[in-house]
């Protein structure tokens, strides 16, 4: 099992969609792929039809238990998504009170890594959507990630929450003594702006090292996608945003170590 997970501290920059069309295009790769969500908005459980607001059984069941992961409780929380090979482990804007509720007890920003030891198996690879705020469940995702991408809007005040960002990656890094790899997507970027075009450029010269060399596209199909709960390549296999996301992903691949196994036409 290999273990993304996808955040920022800004909202907005496209992280869910993000999670949807890697974790689509893994799954057509003939992947088995489990995405959770662990925001609260639950932006991923409502893409693909239920009803966070509603659910009586969430990601907020693994944190109820002192600190351990009941056997088997994982995998039963798991729904099925409209993309054959792809699963999700859904989130409930109950999640919102789970820092009120969590002082004190302790183990409790390893609960994701527990809950996922026990599908190790079951999975190729798992893909965590983030709330963009700094807490238990963002703290939780950067533990259990072996590989962490940061989507960033190509625009002045999104570059400066990736610093943000950045900042509390090496904070919490320090305090596990432990690295963890990153890559910086640039997404709804819209060459006819130079505001788009001058943030590209300042990301590029900013992390040369870290940053991805394709950027995504502002592209009508992803709202198309999310209204129909389908992944984007099932709306439209060959728009901008999806070839970007392609191309996203075998760099991803390469970045991890993984022999690639298709290449983007």
């Amino acid at each position: 099992m290999r273990i993304w997970a996808v955040a920022n501290q800004k909202g907005g920059v496209g992280k869910t969609t993000s999670v949807v069309a890697l974790g689509g295009l893994l799954a057509e790769r003939g992947k088995r792929v489990l995405v959770v969500d662990l925001d609260p908005h639950g932006s991923l459980t409502t893409w693909f039809g239920y009803d966070p607001d509603t659910l009586a059984h969430s990601v907020l069941d693994l944190f109820q238990h002192e600190g351990k992961v009941p056997e088997g409780l994982p995998a039963q929380l798991i729904r099925e998504t409209s993309c054959s090979g792809l699963s999700l482990l859904p989130a409930s804007t109950a999640l919102a009170t789970l820092e009120r509720r969590m002082v004190g007890v302790e183990g409790m920003g390893l609960i994701v890594s527990r809950a996922l030891a026990q599908l190790w198996d079951d999975f190729d690879y798992v893909i965590l959507d983030n709330t963009p705020t700094l807490g238990v469940l963002m703290v939780n995702a950067l533990a259990a990630a072996q590989h962490l991408i940061i989507p960033v809007q190509t625009e002045f005040l999104a570059i400066k929450g990736l610093e943000r960002m950045l900042h509390t990656l090496k904070m919490i890094m320090r305090s596990q003594k432990s690295a963890l790899s990153y890559t910086i997507v640039p997404t709804l970027y819209d060459r006819r702006t130079q505001a788009s075009v001058k943030s590209l450029n300042l990301l590029r010269d900013t992390y040369p090292d870290t940053l991805c060399k394709y950027a995504v596209p502002v592209d009508t199909k992803f709202r198309d996608a999310s209204q129909a709960g389908l992944i984007p390549s099932e709306v439209d296999a060959q728009t901008h945003g999806v070839r970007a996301y392609r191309k996203l992903l075998d760099e991803l691949l390469k970045r991890t170590g993984v022999v690639q196994e298709h290449q983007d036409g």
